[in-house]
């Protein structure tokens, strides 16, 4: 027996036979040609066969998945008709007389090399999608079935050098038990589908594809990121009665999806839901989530040539307003920038793009775009109880400034005729100058909801997004949660609410803190709303604020986890 360890890209555990999953490997040899226009010919119906694949993987994919993970299938669409990409392609093979497979290879190494070279874990990550493109419309050239996982009919872990985003939303459920790639990371779109499937992942493992051979009994550990290549039965026997226990233990709690959730002394939560589009907000209310606390607006605008038209934003968001029936739906405009982009905006590349031009700095630049989606959202406030956040506000003035077009475009629709409901203004705390001056913000906005993921990467000065400095990015720092309390604390007094929508949120570890701090929502995925109220409902805020000098005092993020974690232990929490 032996293990390997990885990087935990989605919780849960796997136990199952090893599938090797492997590329046909694509040789390509550059030869001379006479016949231009046939090659031309040759590589346009390679892109088209290439193009009806790809519109059936998207849709099976938004079938399972939903809407926002369609949307890479889109973007790798929008590959095969890019003319900074296939005009080059064509011209090598005019001007250098060269097949059409090592002239796609020749241009796209270009683009894969310059991206696989970033700094940015998520624009390397975008180097596989270009790859996954190149190597389908190779393969048609070529001749070459291309690999289609879900093909697959018995229940297996696959392993795999690295699952292209086409592989990944070909994935069926009911037989994938479980993925291990040798690379990737959390961010990597594949990550990104395995985790809404609820499929455990481990990637970034550099040897698992070498190390483990088909039809190896392995053991996935989703929670720790570790692979077990064929293990003790005495082991297979211990991670199966915690598979049994977790799947038990959710079955069991399904009564509290109509409850409300109470502490044991009596103190109200809300625990809420993060989605990127309907179908998310469906599963949100499956999973006993009391409203929205973070919808994620960006994916609307993801994946497409342009952008969506104001009564395309409109009957989205009323859609989600609909399905949740009255309860509360926070809205975040639109908060592109840093790791997320759309190509069609064709905007300047910036050196420190995280600190650029995002989030309502960019909105209040671009204010055509910020009024078009205010105008839908003010719109479908008709339709049930709606909340709008802007993102990454640093200064009270940009606040102000948002809310000053939020109320000349509701004022606007109004004098038209248009029905508009009641909507709460706030705003997301993401930076450390904005939790500093949280009581000047606190008289003019209606909520709050932090944004512990960017607030922990701007106050250590450490990129989320890279591996080489990630030993710094830690949600327990005594600066963190001092930030966090001073927040609850200013608002509170104001008479405002808060919410955390980050990774934090449904850390079970953290919850108990949270609770103590007086966090008023927490905003989590769907798949750990069930837990995060059963969680809250067996703590005591009183007890834990007799604990919160001690904790906020300690001088490191380590100490003051080991002590969270044993106030979980002791309390078999």
């Amino acid at each position: 027996m032996s293990f390997i360890q990885g990087v935990a890209a989605s919780e849960g555990i796997a136990i199952a036979k090893a599938f090797r999953l492997e590329h046909n490997k694509l040789i390509i040899e550059k030869r001379h040609i006479t016949n231009i226009d046939n090659e031309i010919e040759k590589f346009q119906k390679a892109i088209m066969f290439a193009a009806d694949e790809l519109e059936q993987i998207r849709d099976h994919s938004r079938a399972e998945a939903g809407e926002d993970h369609a949307a890479i299938f889109d973007a790798h669409l929008l590959v095969l008709t890019d003319p900074e990409l296939i005009g080059p392609v064509k011209d090598k093979i005019t001007t250098e007389k060269l097949n059409a497979e090592y002239a796609i290879k020749e241009i796209t190494n270009q683009y894969i090399v310059s991206l696989s070279n970033s700094e940015n874990e998520y624009m390397r990550e975008r180097a596989a999608d270009i790859r996954d493109v190149a190597s389908r419309i190779q393969s048609h050239l070529l001749g070459i079935q291309v690999v289609n996982p879900s093909m697959i009919a018995e229940d297996v872990i696959i392993i795999t050098q690295n699952l292209t985003p086409s592989d990944a939303a070909m994935l069926n459920p009911k037989v994938i038990k479980g993925v291990v790639t040798n690379v990737g990371g959390r961010t990597s779109h594949s990550a990104f589908i395995a985790k809404s499937m609820n499929i455990p992942a481990v990637v970034g493992t550099k040897t698992a594809f070498e190390d483990i051979e088909n039809g190896d009994f392995v053991i996935l550990d989703g929670h720790k990121g570790l692979v077990h290549i064929n293990p003790t039965p005495e082991l297979i026997d211990e991670y199966e009665a915690s598979r049994l226990k977790a799947e038990e233990e959710i079955a069991q709690l399904a009564w509290l999806t109509n409850e409300k959730t109470i502490s044991n002394d009596g103190q109200d939560y809300t625990v809420v839901g993060n989605i990127g589009n309907v179908e998310e907000a469906n599963d949100v209310i499956r999973n006993g989530g009391e409203g929205i606390g973070l919808f994620r607006t960006e994916f609307l605008f993801m994946g497409r040539k342009q952008l969506p038209s104001e009564q395309e934003q409109f009957e989205a968001y009323k859609a989600v307003l609909q399905a949740l029936n009255g309860k509360p739906v926070v809205v975040r405009t639109l908060d592109i920038g840093g790791d997320k982009e759309l190509p069609y905006l064709k905007l300047s590349k910036e050196m420190n793009p995280f600190l650029g031009f995002r989030g309502i700095r960019f909105c209040l630049g671009e204010q055509s775009i910020l009024r078009k989606q205010l105008r839908a959202l003010i719109r479908a406030s008709a339709f049930g109880k709606l909340k709008i956040m802007f993102p990454m506000v640093a200064v009270i003035e940009e606040f102000r400034q948002g809310k000053a077009m939020f109320e000349e475009e509701k004022n606007k629709l109004i004098e038209e005729g248009v029905k508009v409901g009641d909507i709460g203004l706030g705003m997301m705390v993401e930076i450390p100058s904005t939790a500093l001056m949280i009581e000047s913000f606190a008289k003019e906005v209606d909520f709050f909801s932090i944004g512990t993921n960017d607030l922990i990467q701007y106050t250590l000065a450490a990129d989320r997004l890279n591996e080489q400095v990630s030993y710094l990015y830690q949600p327990y720092h005594p600066a963190i949660l001092r930030l966090i309390q001073k927040v609850i604390n200013a608002a509170h007094k104001e008479g405002k609410e808060v919410a955390i929508c980050g990774d934090m949120a449904g850390n079970e570890v953290a919850i108990p803190l949270l609770v103590g701090m007086g966090l008023d929502e927490f905003s989590v995925h769907s798949s750990s709303i069930i837990k995060t109220r059963a969680h809250i409902r067996q703590l005591s805020k009183k007890e834990i604020e007799k604990m919160l000098d001690d904790l906020l005092n300690l001088p490191n993020a380590v100490e003051i986890g080991d002590a969270l974690e044993k106030f979980s232990y002791k309390r078999n929490i």
